[in-house]
C-alpha cells in the first residue's frame, strides 16, 4: 500500500531522485526522462477523459489505462539489477498488452476504413486523445533509447504496452469522431 504522509523531501533538491528500489539517478537521467513521459501521458490521458464521460465505455478502458500507465512507471523506476530483490516489483505482464489489442479491435471494428491519413481534430474528445497519443509515441522513443543503452534493461512487456498504446489512443480518437465520421483527413498539397 502507498502512503504519502508528505509531499516535499528536499531529497532531490540537489538534482536526484530515488528509485523504487533507493539508488538515486540525476533527474536528466534516462530512466528518470522515461518514466516522466508516461506521467505526461497519464495526465494528458486524464484530460482527455474530461470529455469522453458521454462515452462511458471508452472513458472506462482509459481509467483502467491511466491505472496501468502507474503500472508502467513503477516498472520503469525498478530497474533490473541481476540481483533477487527484497520485494516482487511490480511489472507489466502481457495480459496487459492483450487486453490493449483486444480494445483496439473492438473499437477499430466500428470504424470507417481510413483513406488519407487523419490530422489532430474534430471533437474535443478526438483532439485530446490525439495529444496523449504523440506524447505517449514520445514516451515509447525515451522507452526503446532506454532499452539500447549500456546497462539499461526494458522488459518487451513495458515496451509492448506503450507501442499500443499510442495505437489505442489513434483507433480512440477516430471512435469518438462519430467513428471516424468527424474525421479530419489530411489532403496532400491542398495548400501549394
Amino acid at each position: 500500500m502507498v502512503k504519502l504522509n508528505k509531499i516535499y523531501t528536499r531529497t532531490g533538491d540537489g538534482g536526484t531522485t530515488g528509485l523504487v528500489a533507493g539508488p538515486r539517478r540525476m533527474k536528466h537521467d534516462a530512466r528518470v526522462a522515461a518514466y516522466g513521459d508516461i506521467d505526461e501521458t497519464n495526465s494528458l490521458i486524464g484530460l482527455a477523459r474530461q470529455h469522453t464521460a458521454t462515452h462511458p465505455l471508452l472513458d472506462q478502458m482509459l481509467m483502467r489505462i491511466q491505472n496501468d500507465l502507474f503500472d508502467l512507471g513503477a516498472d520503469l523506476a525498478t530497474p533490473e539489477t541481476g540481483e533477487k530483490p527484497q520485494y516482487e516489483p511490480l511489472r507489466i505482464v502481457q495480459a496487459q498488452v492483450a487486453r490493449l489489442e483486444a480494445e483496439i479491435d473492438m473499437l477499430n471494428a466500428e470504424l470507417a476504413p481510413l483513406r488519407s491519413f487523419v490530422l489532430p481534430g474534430g471533437t474535443a474528445a478526438a483532439a485530446a486523445l490525439h495529444v496523449a497519443r504523440a506524447v505517449a509515441r514520445r514516451a515509447e522513443r525515451r522507452i526503446v533509447e532506454l532499452g539500447a543503452m549500456e546497462g539499461e534493461a526494458v522488459s518487451r512487456e513495458a515496451a509492448a504496452f506503450i507501442n499500443r498504446l499510442s495505437d489505442f489512443l489513434f483507433v480512440a480518437a477516430r471512435w469518438v469522431n462519430d467513428k471516424g465520421a468527424l474525421d479530419v483527413l489530411w489532403v496532400p498539397g491542398s495548400n501549394r
